[in-house]
């Protein structure tokens, strides 16, 4: 996932300006290790660095149209009736633009951030994609500048205020302001009312993650051994058939305890997948924090456990040369998968909440704890298609019903559960959520907590609404994380403008018990998890079994 960096409005475009929009850039070069490229129009400045996944030879960055007239970085997609100049899908923002004006980003299909400068008039638009898979960031600078970047440490030492640029939404410069381009019929308040249907449902997933099979690069799965990234392997390694795909792994803090860890090594060896597993040590997930909190730019608990793996583990599958991975993210929020779902009183509380957040927890935690490395993240269950066929389902269907053989995600692993030609083994079909923290051994947790306890003494944590009146610290652990936070970005949280670091995030309190608990974790929920597990877990037999193919 590439890095930009636009500057527009400049009052000084002198050649000093320019070379301080190159060193600011260069500060995401770590999202795009194989080239950097700028580009220079008066007073506006679009910088990017790319990581090179479609086209490695002739797609760098910025991109025009053909008479160059149009300034364009970063997005995805096809369009037919242009001259083309690279074989990068990133081309055809330009030439859409050219042909539909702004209104054109709807026709979009897929993950992107990007700014757009027509210099016949000076004007610009910038977009990020429906859901917020790619980061964005939008800042002023006092000399009337306004500022763009996929990382908030492009902009946090030259920027008087930024924000988080708000996914589905666009900017324009001609219309003076933000508009939200995505507007699906589950966004609004009404209660979808569509019955289920399994097969329509596995097709569009199907499609999904066959369109994120394009690359021209070596490409892999981040195979936890959960629901979500096992369909994804599956899915990929059926259309991929006679290939051998690379499934790039799982990981643990306990080397043989892990049950994320057996259940991946079982998937893989189902799908005949060339799998590794990836270990670290409590100790080596302490040492990297400062690094992890720096590229992922938040001091959220859960996004911090959670995001610490994944960073490590990105570095290790850079090293084998892959650098595209497809992942598993957004299927809990769109099918209530996390545990807590179980307390939902009704199907109206049930749903949208999460998906709106996803930019700021999940998104953020893949996106930026693999582009750290150079890896780009693809998240086929955050398909703009099969997100709108998902949420489109009676939310009924998705509640948690024990007295009709449900458990959460139940819709989802009915659609896969084919008894002629089966996807993955009955017992992974059916595999309770783990937490991603979690699932890695619980010994991280603790160790991370211990860590806290040794840095962060109760005088401070007591004090704590004194030193953080925003988003103040409940626990040692939030605290510390904190304070590393505060080290790299000490303007987020000042008078000069509102934090854009994601506050401490927390379960729908369905429950009074969950107002009490001030662990994020999944044991939040342990209590559901183990009653689940009491007694033999024999899946309910499935509405309708689509046909096997």
């Amino acid at each position: 996932m590439c890095g930009i960096l636009a500057v527009l409005g400049c009052a000084d475009a002198s050649l000093a300006r320019r070379s301080r929009v190159i060193e600011l850039s260069r500060r995401l070069r770590h999202r795009g290790p194989d080239w950097s490229g700028i580009h220079c129009f008066e007073d506006c400045y679009l910088a990017h660095q790319r990581l090179a996944i479609m086209d490695p030879t002739s797609g760098d960055q910025p991109l025009y149209n053909e008479d160059k007239t149009i300034v364009v970085t970063v997005a995805e997609g096809k369009l037919k009736s242009h001259k083309f100049s690279t074989g990068s899908d990133c081309e055809v923002i330009a030439h859409l633009y050219e042909e539909y004006g702004e209104d054109f980003v709807d026709m979009l299909d897929g993950m992107f951030s990007f700014v757009l400068l027509d210099t016949r008039d000076k004007s610009f638009i910038v977009a990020r994609d429906a859901i917020g898979i790619t980061p964005l960031y939008m800042g002023w600078g006092l000399d009337g500048s306004i500022w763009f970047a996929s990382e908030m440490k492009a902009l946090s030492d030259d920027c008087e205020r930024f924000v988080s640029f708000l996914p589905g939404h666009l900017y324009s410069s001609k219309n003076g302001g933000l508009r939200r381009w995505y507007n699906p019929p589950w966004y609004s308040e009404r209660i979808p009312s569509t019955p289920y249907d399994p097969l329509v449902l596995r097709e569009a997933f199907e499609k999904a993650v066959v369109k994120r099979l394009m690359t021209d690069v070596p490409f892999g799965v981040l195979l936890s051994g959960g629901l979500d990234s096992s369909l994804v392997a599956a899915v990929a390694s059926r259309h991929l058939a006679g290939t051998k795909l690379l499934g790039s792994g799982a990981l643990s803090c306990i080397p043989s305890g892990s049950p994320d860890l057996r259940a991946a090594r079982e998937v893989a060896d189902y799908l005949g997948t060339l799998h590794h597993e990836f270990h670290f040590t409590v100790q080596e997930g302490i040492d990297a924090l400062e690094e992890v909190i720096y590229h992922i730019e938040t001091y959220d608990v859960t996004t911090i456990r959670a995001s610490t793996p994944m960073f490590l583990m990105s570095r290790k599958i850079k090293s084998l040369g892959v650098k595209m991975v497809l992942s598993g993210e957004g299927s809990d929020e769109i099918f209530g998968g996390y545990l807590y779902f179980h307390k939902a009183p009704n199907k109206r509380s049930f749903m949208r909440k999460r998906i709106k957040a996803l930019h700021l927890y999940d998104c953020l935690r893949a996106n930026k704890s693999t582009s750290a490395w150079g890896l780009e993240a693809r998240v086929p269950f955050l398909d703009k298609s099969f997100i709108n066929i998902a949420m489109e389902i009676d939310p009924d269907w998705k509640m948690i019903r024990p007295d009709l053989g449900r458990i959460e995600k139940w819709v989802l692993r009915n659609a896969f559960d084919d008894e002629q030609n089966p996807f993955l083994p009955k017992h992974i079909l059916y595999r309770q959520k783990e937490q991603f923290s979690d699932g890695v051994g619980y010994s991280w947790i603790d160790g991370l907590k211990d860590h806290a306890n040794e840095h962060v003494s109760d005088a401070m944590l007591m004090n704590a609404s004194f030193v953080y009146p925003e988003n103040t610290p409940t626990t040692k652990e939030a605290y510390y994380y904190r304070t590393i936070f505060e080290k790299f970005f000490p303007k987020v949280d000042s008078p000069r403008g509102p934090s854009v670091a994601c506050s401490t995030a927390k379960a729908v309190e369905w429950d009074a018990s969950w107002s009490k608990n001030l662990d994020p974790s999944g044991r939040a929920a342990l209590g559901v998890h183990e009653a689940a597990y009491e007694g033999p877990r024999v899946p309910p037999r499935p509405l309708r079994t689509p046909p096997a193919r």
